[in-house]
Order: C-alpha cells, then structure tokens, then sequence
C-alpha cells in the first residue's frame, strides 16, 4: 500500500489498455503506477494524470530487471499489460519481441515474486490459440501458435503456472480478443484495424482488407476488459485464481461487417464517408481465419458479464474518434 491506499503497478500504463486502467482505478481512488518506456505507448494517453496526488509515472523498460524491481515496490498488484503487439511485427522482428514479450515478462514476474504482490494479472492473447479450428475458442484446447508474437504469449502462460506452482504467486492470464476502443493508436505500421479504418475512413480515404473480409473476429470493447482485469485482481474465488481467461463478448463480426458499420456509424457525422469504397488485398500471413470467445469459464468463476457488444462499443469509439482525433 502507499499512503493508504491500495497500490496497483500497471506496466504498459500509457498504452492504449494500459491508460484506461489506469484512468478507472485512480478514478477508483486506488494508488496507481504506470511505467512505460514510450516506445509504444504515448505520453498524452496519461497527461491528464500527471495532476492526480495517487499516480505516479516510471519511464523505465521492463527488459531492465532493476527497473522492475524499483517498480513493483509496495504494490500490492500488478496489471502486466506492457508488450510488443502485433503479429506482422513479430514476424519482421522476432527477436524484438521475445526479448520484451518473454524476457520482460519474466522479469516482471520475478520483480513481482520478491517483492510479495498479492497477484499478477497479465494481458494474454487470443494469438495462442493458433491453428486450432475449434469454435467457440475454449481455454483448455489450444492449437500450435501462427507467429513469433502468439508464441511470446503462449509462452507468458507457461512461465506464469510455473511462478505460480513453484513460488505461490498468484497469477491469473487474460486472453484479449482484439480489443478496440478510445484512445487505441490509428497510427503507425503495425495500428490495428479498427482505429487505422476510422482514420482512414475519416479522411475519405478507402481502407484495404486483408483477404477476401470473410474472416471473423471477437471484437471486445475497452471497457468489457476493464471489468475482466478488475474481477481478476479482486476475487476471493480460489478456484479462480493461476489459470486464463478469455476476455471478450462471446460474439463474431466479418471484417467485411465490422467494415460496414464503420462507414454507416462514421457517415453521421460525415455523409461523405458513406461513399468511401472498402478495398481488398492480400491475406496477412500469420492470421487466424475466424476468432470466436466461450467466456463461460469467465462467467461462471469471476461473474463476469461484459455490458458491451461489438454493435454498442463500435458507436462509443466511434463518437471518440471523431470528437479527439477529427
């Protein structure tokens, strides 16, 4: 605790889930850390809570052990959030990635056990599933990973059951299928889809999908994972406690339909958009065709229950866009 507060590390905490957590738990009153390096994460993300007497910022890399170490000190939880996302960057630079997605993981767990936190939750991913075909995506069945960042995650799941086997920590692992909403980056290479179309779209620009958009996905707003990070530090259900969760809306969406309400939610505030025309390309190598969540799991052992559809968190982040980024 510090200064009698409960005291939450969120690493990756000027990240575009990393700063919405950290804005809920301070909104919360809790005592929040947010150290980042910046390399993806911005400092505007959490400007405005530099003023906040219970935040405090650490710029510092999570692939230095020291700075995990002086992190994590008094904390009570860990909300492990910082990585190397993207699957087409890990397959220009696997070893980038390893290096923040393993080796960094490991630190923080290590930093983490030293130090006595209560649990570690970390951001986990749908990518770990891999060639598994089976739908709805249940946790116990996995297939072999696709890319070098779905093995960086599977990986981070095995070195969590080992730390919490081995040294009593207690972790618990959060599966994120492709999570979207407010301040989620619509810049850079590696942007994810729905910010980089918004963008695009915005500008009367024509996105381009990759394939023929009959691929689905889980998109799962930024406010249901909030919720699933909160049930995951706070519960008392040992049954619950050093296993993964998937966390999303149990639902799937064609990019070809994600790619049409955008247009018709946009086009409100711009008619212009609606005659933007979507483009196709290539198939993006390293992709899973269809991604689709059982949250059971989640229901039944954290009472889990995400308040927004795709439909409902689409029209959010698309008013937030047009109103922050226009």
């Amino acid at each position: 605790m510090i200064n009698n507060k409960i005291a939450i590390l969120i690493t990756g905490g000027a990240g575009f889930i990393g700063s919405n957590l950290c804005e809920y738990f301070l909104n919360k009153d809790y005592f929040v850390v947010c150290l980042d390096n910046f390399s993806t994460g911005h400092k505007h993300n959490i400007d405005p809570f530099l003023k906040y007497s219970n935040f405090r910022l650490i710029e510092g890399d999570i692939r230095n052990i020291e700075t995990c170490k002086t992190a994590v000190q008094n904390m009570d939880y860990v909300l492990h959030e910082a990585a190397l996302g993207s699957v087409p960057r890990s397959i220009n630079d696997p070893i980038t990635t390893n290096e923040v997605n393993v080796a960094g993981f490991l630190n923080m767990l290590v930093a983490a056990r030293d130090a006595r936190v209560k649990r570690f939750i970390y951001a986990a991913s749908s990518s770990t599933y891999g060639d598994s075909e089976r739908l709805p995506k249940v946790e116990d069945s996995i297939g072999k990973p696709l890319s070098p960042y779905a093995i960086t995650k599977y990986v981070n799941e095995l070195y969590a059951e080992i730390f919490s086997k081995t040294y009593g920590l207690e972790t618990i692992g959060l599966r994120y299928f492709n999570v979207f909403g407010r301040r989620q980056d619509p810049n850079g290479a590696y942007a994810a889809v729905i910010p980089k179309f918004v963008m695009q779209l915005m500008r009367h620009e024509s996105p381009v999908i990759n394939g023929n958009g009959n691929y689905s996905r889980d998109f799962t707003y930024i406010d249901n994972v909030i919720q699933m990070n909160e049930l995951a530090m706070l519960t008392k259900n040992v049954s619950a406690i050093n296993t993964v969760y998937n966390t999303a809306f149990g639902d799937r969406t064609t990019l070809n339909e994600m790619a049409l309400l955008l247009k018709q939610y946009l086009s409100v505030f711009d008619q212009k958009i609606s005659f933007v025309e979507v483009l196709h390309g290539p198939e993006r190598l390293g992709d899973i065709p269809h991604s689709l969540a059982s949250i059971e799991k989640a229901k039944l052992l954290l009472d889990y229950k995400p308040a927004y559809s795709f439909d409902m968190g689409l029209k959010e982040a698309v008013k937030w866009y047009w109103e922050n980024l226009k």
